[in-house]
């Protein structure tokens, strides 16, 4: 949801995704006291199961799990199983499905555990290295990048650290800066082959053809880039493009009984 959004990537490539927050209290700003306890346990016992977080921090279940939903909205913790946060989600599965109840509860299979650890501030080549991964996330998401495309992107640094990393990969000949899209102004920085991509289309003829992809996805600029209104970036809700213009997209159910 807009409210608690969740992010799926390979451990591999989670330079871009590890928060650009303060340590200390920065990172604990507005959490509860249950959230903070079991943050706390978690930076000194590491990866734990629900239960161990239980005895550990000396709360109540019920306390514990509002803690632990409140860390994971705010992406300060992570799963190593999906069972885990379906627990949370839906409370129905916390003794297992109906009719096949387990003797233990599925979320105490699963262990919880900070995404990363906050103790001391990172270097500087560090700090590059996270800014450069970030950059290009968002190249190889949008192909082009300038600062007001990235009105939806929560999880970013400020647009003058990723305007030095951008600076950086066109000094080394990897993407592209110039001005790609008029009617925006500031710097803009491209992958090669989007700049191919662009030269291409101008080109080619209209084809008439409607796609439709879910309003999360990041495709979704109305009201950024593509003139129109705002559609919020949430499941369930869709955005349609013709010819690269904004059209009116079908409902939900539409689209589902299309599928079939």
């Amino acid at each position: 949801t807009s409210v608690a959004p969740i992010t799926f990537f390979v451990r591999e490539d989670a330079d871009w995704v590890i928060a650009h927050r303060e340590a200390g209290e920065e990172a604990t700003r507005g959490l509860s006291p249950d959230a903070r306890a079991v943050m706390e346990f978690l930076r000194c016992q590491g990866a734990s199961v629900f239960t161990d977080i239980v005895s550990g921090t000396g709360k109540l279940k019920a306390e514990v799990e509002t803690g632990l939903w409140e860390l994971v909205a705010a992406g300060l913790i992570t799963a190593d199983g999906f069972d885990n946060l379906r627990a949370l989600i839906n409370p129905k599965r916390r003794g297992g499905e109906a009719g096949h109840r387990t003797s233990r509860p599925r979320h105490s299979t699963g262990r919880w555990a900070l995404l990363h650890r906050a103790a001391a501030p990172a270097s500087e080549m560090a700090r590059e290295k996270s800014l450069e991964a970030t950059c290009n996330m968002l190249l190889q998401r949008y192909g082009v990048i300038f600062r007001e495309e990235l009105a939806r992107e929560a999880l970013l640094p400020k647009w003058r650290e990723l305007l030095q990393a951008f600076r950086r990969l066109e000094a080394r000949g990897e993407v592209r800066g110039g001005r790609f899209i008029s009617g925006f102004i500031g710097e803009q920085f491209a992958l090669p082959i989007a700049v191919e991509s662009l030269r291409a289309m101008r080109k080619s003829e209209p084809s008439g053809e409607t796609v439709t992809v879910s309003a999360a996805d990041p495709l979704n600029l109305v009201g950024i880039i593509v003139p129109g209104e705002r559609v919020p970036a949430i499941s369930g809700r869709f955005v349609s493009f013709r010819d690269g213009a904004a059209v009116e997209s079908e409902s939900s159910s539409q689209l589902m009984a299309a599928v079939r």
